[in-house]
């Protein structure tokens, strides 16, 4: 169970439905101040657990690293290493059952105009850099972070998204089909949390993503708005 400031674990009785009252804390220490406080926890197919974790701010300089990233850890919470960075808001993110490979929505920065910029799915891979705050998208240098000597390089690493979204669908659970009746078809179900400061309203529906032969990802249809 991801708090905002602690990882615990609960002992559950499948037989009997029940769960015991009792939190272990695995993981402590966590910050919770400012913006996207919430944490998403989830076991991987590798057996860490991983831990999403937003920022503190719309676009800043952050003075935790763990914030705007994404953690990996023991699944007893030890070990604890920083996975992935540059990701304002990893709130959802699941594991491709072709490949195994990890992707993660990303909920861009605000008040760039209705349009700018996309919200994103990436790719995550270790120790990879998403390029946030200095960078969005494909390349669109952030206004305030962008600009400077050390921004340069730090947008050189960057690694572009695998997915754009619209600017403010802030994508939230992200979920892969795994079910029998689907096999052979590679499709994720993406939740649209939807705009706020958009002077037209946008999102605020569940998305299917498909992934086609050649790696590219379309968006097929809105199963619901």
């Amino acid at each position: 169970i991801a708090e905002a400031t602690r990882v615990t674990r609960r002992r559950f009785d499948a037989a009997s439905g029940v769960l015991d009252a009792a939190a272990q804390t695995i993981v402590a220490g966590l910050t919770a101040d400012g913006a996207h406080w919430r944490k998403t926890v989830r076991i991987g197919p590798d057996g860490f657990l991983y831990l999403g974790q937003g920022s503190t701010c719309n676009v800043c300089i952050e003075a935790d690293a763990r914030r705007a990233a994404i953690m990996r850890f023991a699944v007893d919470g030890s070990g604890g290493e920083i996975f992935a960075t540059g990701l304002r808001n990893p709130y959802g993110f699941d594991w491709a059952p072709w490949d195994g490979a990890l992707y993660a929505s990303e909920n861009g920065r605000d008040l760039l105009g209705d349009d700018l910029p996309p919200d994103e799915l990436n790719r995550i891979e270790r120790g990879g850099f998403y390029g946030w705050p200095y960078v969005h998208g494909e390349g669109l240098r952030d206004p305030k972070f962008g600009t400077s000597a050390e921004a340069a390089s730090r947008i050189a690493t960057a690694r572009a998204p695998a997915f754009a979204f619209r600017a403010h669908n802030a994508p939230l659970g992200l979920r892969f089909l795994r079910h029998a009746s689907h096999a052979g078809v590679r499709r994720a179900l993406v939740a649209l949390h939807g705009s706020w400061n958009r002077s037209v309203p946008d999102g605020y529906a569940v998305v299917a993503l498909d992934w086609g032969s050649d790696g590219r990802i379309t968006a097929i249809n809105r199963v619901h708005a």
